[in-house]
């Protein structure tokens, strides 16, 4: 009688291996050097292998958003300015000298992530923006699942030397939470303004912006409108666009979309050729995670709290108290 074939397996010897590697390093909290000294390799190749370990996902590495809720400056802000929650992330404690603006992203990407956890609830549809910060968002999910949960691009294709095509957010996320993603098959901004309507009413696109009008849960950034604003590196407005906005009250910039420091459109270039939510149905959202980083974006961040356009908050220590202090 034959023997029954052994069930397949996905796993190898070097998956074990580097299984092994993350529970001497987070469950055992060996350090990095001794764990190499253990093996008989070299540190880097340790500081490699752990790497590996969080972009595969054998180990993923999840903190309590209601814990990054908790503190100070979180409870300061949700009494001031209305929110159901608010995350501050911090890159340093003690010292004079402020964190370099890649560290303090990647920070505040980490505790934004672990705030997506936190709002997004089974059977939510989720839309997700794009830009550097959703990015940085994005690339920082651990794998999540969490049931019957569709997440939707909320703005067309785009592509810019600082950040991936604009889908990329939005699959990145739906995988990590295991959710079906439809993705927004345009262009975020046309080269005219009859071009963009006729491709708004085309019955795909048309289908597609509808569902982002009914949102539970939008995850989101702003951008401010200075020169070396991501609108006019992405090449979407010139630098003579964005200051023609500014002196018509635009405070910051939203999906493509200028608003104003109450948090209401500035009808100006590019708007009528963008493909993107509107932010009408943005504010419509049942829950709006915003992620800004930076205190230069504090006249943006203002914006976005004066309109009511968050209901969760994650920013860094610096803009915080920036916003706490504002008048």
């Amino acid at each position: 009688m034959a023997r029954d074939e052994a069930p397949s397996n996905p796993f190898n010897d070097k998956d074990a291996l580097l299984a092994n590697v993350a529970l001497l390093y987070y469950g055992e909290g060996l350090t990095q050097s001794e764990i190499a000294k253990r093996l008989s390799v070299s540190r880097p190749t340790i500081v490699n292998m752990l790497r590996e370990c969080r972009d595969r996902g054998i180990v993923e590495i999840r903190v309590d958003g209601e814990v990054l809720a908790a503190s100070a400056l979180s409870r300061q802000l949700v009494a001031r300015y209305g929110l159901e929650d608010a995350y501050v992330s911090r890159c340093r404690i003690g010292g004079d000298k402020p964190p370099a603006r890649g560290e303090s992203l990647a920070q505040l990407a980490r505790v934004a992530a672990m705030a997506v956890l936190d709002v997004v609830r089974p059977g939510d549809t989720v839309g997700v923006a794009w830009g550097e910060t959703i990015k940085s968002v994005a690339d920082a999910m651990p794998r999540q699942p969490v049931e019957d949960v569709t997440v939707c691009q909320m703005i067309g294709s785009m592509v810019s030397d600082r950040v991936a095509a604009s889908e990329d957010c939005a699959i990145r996320i739906a995988n990590c939470l295991n959710a079906s993603c439809y993705t927004l098959h345009a262009p975020a901004v046309l080269s005219s303004r009859d071009l963009a309507a006729s491709l708004r009413s085309e019955p795909t696109i048309a289908k597609q912006l509808e569902r982002l009008q009914r949102l539970d849960v939008a995850i989101y950034s702003i951008g401010n409108t200075d020169p070396d604003t991501h609108l006019i590196a992405a090449g979407i407005a010139t630098k003579d666009q964005v200051a023609d906005a500014v002196d018509a009250g635009a405070a910051g910039i939203l999906c493509c979309r200028y608003i104003d420091l109450n948090g209401n459109p500035v009808d100006l270039p590019p708007n009528e050729r963008v493909v993107a939510v509107e932010v009408d149905h943005l504010r419509a959202a049942k829950r709006k995670l915003v992620v800004i980083a930076g205190q230069d974006r504090l006249r943006a961040a203002q914006a976005i709290l004066n309109g009511k356009l968050a209901t969760h908050l994650c920013v860094d220590e610096a803009l915080a108290v920036a916003l706490l202090q504002a008048d």
